[in-house]
Formats: C-alpha cells, sequence, structure tokens
C-alpha cells in the first residue's frame, strides 16, 4: 500500500520534544522510548488473552474486519500526529499478526 505523502509541518507534538545533543542522547531516549512500548504490548497481549478466553469459536480469532479497522485507526492516527502512516502501518501489521498467534496459542491450550 502506498503511504501518502508527509506533511511539511513537523509532528503536532515535535515542539514538546527535546532536541538531541548526541548520539547517547538519541540512544537513551529511544531506550527509554522502547520500555514504554513493550510496557504496552504486554498490556496489549493481556487483552487478547482475554478475547481468547471470552470467544466462544477458535474461527472468531482471526478477523478481516477488526484487522482492517485497526490498520485504518492507526494510520489515522499516525497522520494526525504527522508521522510516517507506512511505517505505522508496517509496525501495527507484525503487531497484530504475532498477536493473532498468540491469540490461538491461548485459545488453544484453553481447552
Amino acid at each position: 500500500m502506498k503511504s501518502a505523502p508527509l506533511a511539511a509541518t513537523p509532528p503536532e507534538n515535535s515542539a514538546n520534544l527535546p532536541r538531541c545533543a548526541d548520539m547517547t542522547e538519541v540512544r537513551a531516549a529511544i531506550d527509554a522510548i522502547d520500555r514504554k512500548l513493550v510496557a504496552l504490548i504486554a498490556e496489549r497481549l493481556h487483552y487478547i488473552d482475554e478475547a481468547a478466553r471470552i470467544k466462544p469459536s477458535r474461527d472468531q480469532v482471526h478477523d478481516d474486519a477488526r484487522i482492517a479497522d485497526v490498520l485504518a485507526k492507526t494510520r489515522q492516527e499516525a497522520l494526525r500526529l504527522g508521522c510516517d502512516p507506512a511505517v505505522v502501518e508496517a509496525a501495527y501489521r507484525a503487531l497484530v499478526e504475532a498477536s493473532i498467534a498468540h491469540e490461538f496459542a491461548v485459545f488453544d491450550r484453553r481447552a
């Protein structure tokens, strides 16, 4: 899927973000963000586990309409924030694929 061109203006939150003096600061900031992302993924996986517990049938685990909805919403959020929607979409496609695999595993263990 071809991404829309990025706006010429910086992301709306970039004015609130510090400028880094060197690569040490860049890497420290990215590491801090990565820790937050992992915590959010762990929280998201909790709800994937809940979905596997609640869904009555294994064939409900993979839901094309829900996948399309998640990708559309995250793409719109990327555009709203002024970041590259192609990067966000690629990350979310990988996250959704891994989440579905996780949900299948959880669903199968409950039997």
